[in-house]
């Protein structure tokens, strides 16, 4: 049973500034096998399961927001390592800690901050970018969950041919992890009970390929004042978006010689001799 708790002062304070949307969530941990319900309480460092509010994604809330709001979030860390926590398409500034808030010489624009085992930071920032920005620890293991830690690398291997002789004794046997984590984001095979995907999420383009500490923060121009509903995924302006070209491709633009450029001149040979340190060579 935790909880954040967060003092307010009576009267305005010239280091806090009054804001439209303000956030609090608990950064958490656990190790927790797959097809258990109970987990490990030794565990000091390696775990397996991460969270925020103890929920992982996609079941963690995404953070919606008015186009033009001034937002404010404040993440506590309960975990025993630090989390460097992202947030795209905005730059914010740490604002306030434990100890309080920050003078404003010690603010500067940042896009990660890194939050130590035991702390907190605040930040703030101007909701000035429409659309779905994703927000999350930038840890990589860290948007993922149900890990292994003591699995072989993979990825390169030539399994050409093994996979065939593997499956006439294992009829349901898949390779993984050969062409990188993602291609378990695609993979719907079936898990223990009680158990989360490693990555998971569906989006409007396919699969999201997260789970753990990760969300989005929704900026809407058209979200009502003190609204928190998930207004859905972002429509992209016509003419916006990204789009695979398929005609012909233009031959690449080459460098041409220029006279002012410095000429390469051949010089004399030389001939390089090593003499490998032997003793303490007098130090």
């Amino acid at each position: 049973m935790m909880g954040f708790w967060v003092t307010h002062p009576k009267g305005k304070h010239p280091l806090i500034d009054e804001v439209d949307r303000d956030f609090v969530f608990l950064l958490n941990a656990y190790d927790i096998d797959p097809g258990t319900m109970t987990p490990k309480i030794m565990t000091m460092t390696d775990f397996n399961l991460w969270s925020w509010n103890s929920r992982i994604f996609p079941g963690i809330d995404t953070l919606n927001v008015r186009l033009g709001d001034k937002v404010r979030i404040r993440i506590g860390n309960l975990t025993m390592t630090n989390h460097p926590i992202h947030l795209h398409g905005h730059e914010f500034k740490v604002t306030g800690s434990d100890g309080g808030p920050w003078p404003m010489a010690a603010r500067a624009p940042e896009v990660t901050t890194d939050v130590a085992v035991g702390q907190m930071r605040q930040i703030d920032f101007l909701a000035d970018e429409e659309g779905d920005w994703a927000f999350h620890c930038h840890k990589s293991h860290h948007t993922m969950n149900a890990m292994g830690h003591a699995i072989p690398t993979t990825i390169g291997v030539d399994h050409r041919g093994l996979v065939k002789k593997l499956q006439k004794v294992m009829p349901d046997y898949m390779m993984m992890g050969e062409r990188g984590m993602a291609d378990m984001g695609e993979m719907e095979m079936q898990i223990p009970e009680n158990t989360a995907p490693m990555m998971t999420g569906t989006g409007p383009y396919g699969g999201v390929e997260m789970g753990g500490m990760f969300s989005i923060l929704k900026v809407r121009k058209n979200q009502k004042p003190g609204d928190y509903k998930d207004p859905g995924w972002y429509k992209q302006p016509a003419g916006t978006q990204a789009y695979e070209w398929t005609g012909a491709l233009p031959d690449p633009a080459r460098m041409k010689a220029s006279s002012t450029a410095m000429p390469a001149t051949a010089g004399p040979g030389t001939e390089v001799q090593i003499r490998k340190p032997m003793g303490t060579m007098a130090h």
